[in-house]
């Protein structure tokens, strides 16, 4: 009886697994149809069940995959389907997380749509995979000149005073200001004048992601990407000790801009002050 079952089992796995390899071979002939139908909605559709059922083809259909995805997700833009084509996306990088091309892709559909910031996450992570890829950091650089106001360039350009604050770090730094908050870090300049002084600990925090990843790759062409801890956050959402071990004894903020207000600098202020800077004694 054991043998008999023993059998039975072998078969059904047997039958199951032939049955799989039809389904697929099926799959991919109807898929290469629809693509030479131009129906490219449903050719995706079909490569999907391949990847699922097969996801040991990914590489050998890795192409043909893209080509329906990106003139599927054409059409949906054209029909003003956002959502299905964010889905068709999501489900493409679900199976190939790590494409710089679809991640491209992908950024540059954000980037018409107005979602700039977004758009620049995804080029930025493609540059990553493929520092090589020429598309993705022309979208990249180009979508942050959109983000970066230009009185930040001209900001970063004013020797006198980046040579002051320079200074105010230091001064305070020497008098014995051991940690440092970074409001609005940008680029980065005030936390590397921090660290540059002496400061112990340095963090700096940054709401839009493109200035965020900016710093970082900043940070890091200076050598300090041990040394200054970057957050992508705002600060107001700083918390205590999950983001930060302990109320610092330095914040430094260039957030002001024309209109004083417009980027909620009294609100930062004093929400460092109460919750993130230490009390004098």
């Amino acid at each position: 009886m054991p043998n008999s079952n023993s059998k039975f089992h072998c078969n059904h796995r047997g039958g199951q697994e032939a049955s799989r390899r039809e389904l697929v071979s099926r799959s991919l002939q109807s898929a290469q149809h629809c693509l030479e139908d131009q129906d490219f909605g449903t050719a995706y559709a079909h490569y999907l069940l391949v990847l699922n059922l097969a996801p040991e083809l990914k590489t050998s259909v890795k192409e043909t995959f893209q080509l329906s995805l990106f003139k599927w997700a054409e059409e949906l833009d054209s029909l003003a389907r956002i959502q299905d084509l964010f889905n068709c996306y999501e489900q493409a990088l679900e199976l190939y997380p790590n494409d710089e091309v679809i991640c491209n892709s992908m950024g540059e559909h954000l980037f018409r749509m107005g979602f700039r910031d977004e758009a620049a996450g995804y080029f930025h992570k493609a540059v990553k995979l493929n520092p090589d890829f020429a598309d993705a950091k022309e979208n990249f650089y180009r979508v942050a000149n959109w983000l970066v106001e230009r009185w930040h360039f001209i900001m970063l350009n004013d020797a006198k005073r980046n040579l002051t604050y320079l200074k105010a770090i230091e001064n305070a730094v020497h008098s014995g200001c051991q940690s440092v908050l970074d409001i609005g870090t940008g680029t980065g300049i005030l936390s590397m004048f921090a660290r540059k002084a002496g400061a112990s600990f340095v963090y700096a925090c940054e709401l839009s992601k493109t200035m965020y990843e900016l710093a970082r790759d900043v940070v890091a062409a200076n050598n300090m990407e041990r040394e200054i801890k970057l957050l992508h956050l705002k600060s107001l959402d700083i918390e205590i000790p999950k983001h930060i071990p302990e109320r610092v004894s330095l914040v430094v903020t260039e957030t002001v801009d024309a209109g004083l207000f417009g980027e909620g600098i009294v609100e930062s202020l004093i929400h460092a002050w109460e919750h993130l800077l230490l009390q004098p004694k």
